[in-house]
């Protein structure tokens, strides 16, 4: 079987024998969910088209660093795909059948992915499975990364998505958008989803680098699809303006040395004001119309508050911790509870914000803002070595290479 070759533009300009390890993970990251996506359709089966992709990647790990990097590194791990597909399944003449018909798409003509974020999502599957085996498969992450959003250890994650699949296969559960009567059953899943992949793209939790701006466009991207197909639903309009809110504040999270800038710290002037209007006025007319906040708006509102803040100091903290406290009754958790912490922190002062704190340890004792949060209120208490204890926590807990420079400058201040 003769593979596809890499384009001769490229090799006549040198590119593609030192960094092709760079590229393929590149490549890997923004378009292994199209790629699952595009297979899943035809096959119906997840784990066959992961290992076709899987495949595929280990076959440019072998000759990309030889024969240098295709003109389209992604419709070439694509035809491989195809290719091994046809060749390990050539006995099954269904599944031999489809994948001859299976075509690369253009970005802007599929909709493959939200299509299949929806079969994840399926009633018939636990809510933190279908979680799981959404940004597994569909989004790329890795169960590192997924048990990182979900705070738990990642031999968890990994059952969850095995039994996941298993389930999708031996029920036969379609590979379709559902029926617009199926679509609120299974829509706080496909919100959660998209929450979590634009979270680690916005600080990602592995030792790789310290955000992920592909995955941050595909959750836009998702989210604004999602809008599209349910443009009446306000939970998806709350999590659009809350991904474009934080989007704004873009250029100034990192410096020119990609070191992390506190939100107390960063040049305002550098946020997007016309996004962030744009934002806070779609939030403004959605909770007009509803009159129901819910988590996300809620989220979005607490993000309007410090975009449309002029200054740090500024900051309406009392309206903030108001917005915690809806939040909180309306979708309760121990990370709600530790932002709810750092507002109350801001209006009572560090002794209250500790106490809160302090019930939390337990529960996200291997969640790293927890301790770092701790470690900022016991400095401005002077209680200096206590401080210096919870930043070295932080510090083991974290892999984010930004957040572990940020700790360390502090480290060596005290």
């Amino acid at each position: 079987m003769t593979e596809p070759a890499g384009g001769p533009a490229d090799r006549a300009a040198g590119r593609g024998r030192d960094d092709s390890g760079e590229v393929l993970a590149r490549v890997v990251r923004e378009h292994a969910g199209r790629l699952a996506a595009g297979l899943i359709s035809l096959l119906g089966d997840f784990s066959a088209a992961e290992d076709l992709v899987q495949d595929a990647i280990e076959t440019a790990l072998r000759r990309w660093p030889v024969e240098g990097i295709p003109d389209r590194p992604d419709a070439w791990l694509f035809t491989v795909a195809r290719r091994r597909g046809l060749d390990v399944l050539r006995r099954e003449s269904n599944y031999r059948a489809k994948l001859a018909q299976l075509r690369w798409p253009e970005p802007a003509q599929t909709d493959d992915r939200l299509r299949l974020i929806f079969t994840c999502c399926h009633p018939a599957l636990a809510p933190a499975a279908q979680i799981a085996l959404t940004l597994r498969v569909v989004c790329g992450l890795s169960t590192q990364q997924i048990a990182a959003a979900f705070v738990v250890p990642e031999a968890t994650v990994a059952q969850r998505i095995t039994r996941a699949k298993k389930k999708i296969t031996e029920a036969g559960i379609p590979y379709r958008v559902p029926a617009a009567d199926e679509l609120p059953t299974r829509l706080q899943a496909v919100l959660a989803v998209i929450y979590l992949l634009f979270n680690e793209g916005y600080l990602s939790s592995t030792a790789e680098r310290a955000q992920a701006r592909d995955l941050v466009d595909d959750a836009e991207w998702l989210a604004a699809l999602l809008a599209g197909l349910m443009p009446g639903e306000p939970e998806v309009v709350g999590l659009l303006a809350l991904i474009r809110l934080h989007r704004a504040r873009g250029p100034a999270r990192f410096d020119a040395h990609e070191e992390l800038v506190l939100l107390a710290d960063q040049d305002r002037s550098l946020w997007d004001r016309t996004a962030i209007d744009e934002a806070g006025a779609l939030l403004v007319r959605t909770a007009r119309a509803h009159r129901r906040p819910g988590p996300y708006q809620l989220q979005a509102a607490i993000a309007a508050c410090h975009a449309e803040a002029a200054s740090f100091e500024a900051t309406d903290w009392a309206q903030i911790l108001v917005l915690y406290d809806m939040l909180l009754h309306l979708a309760p958790s121990p990370v709600t509870r530790l932002h709810r912490a750092i507002a109350l922190g801001y209006t009572q002062g560090p002794e209250a914000a500790l106490a809160e704190l302090d019930d939390l340890q337990e529960v996200l004792a291997r969640y790293p803002l927890l301790h770092a949060t701790r470690a900022e209120l016991l400095r401005g208490l002077g209680r200096a070595e206590q401080a210096r204890a919870c930043d070295e926590r932080a510090l083991a807990l974290t892999a984010n290479p930004a957040q572990q420079r940020l700790l360390r400058q502090r480290l060596a201040w005290t």
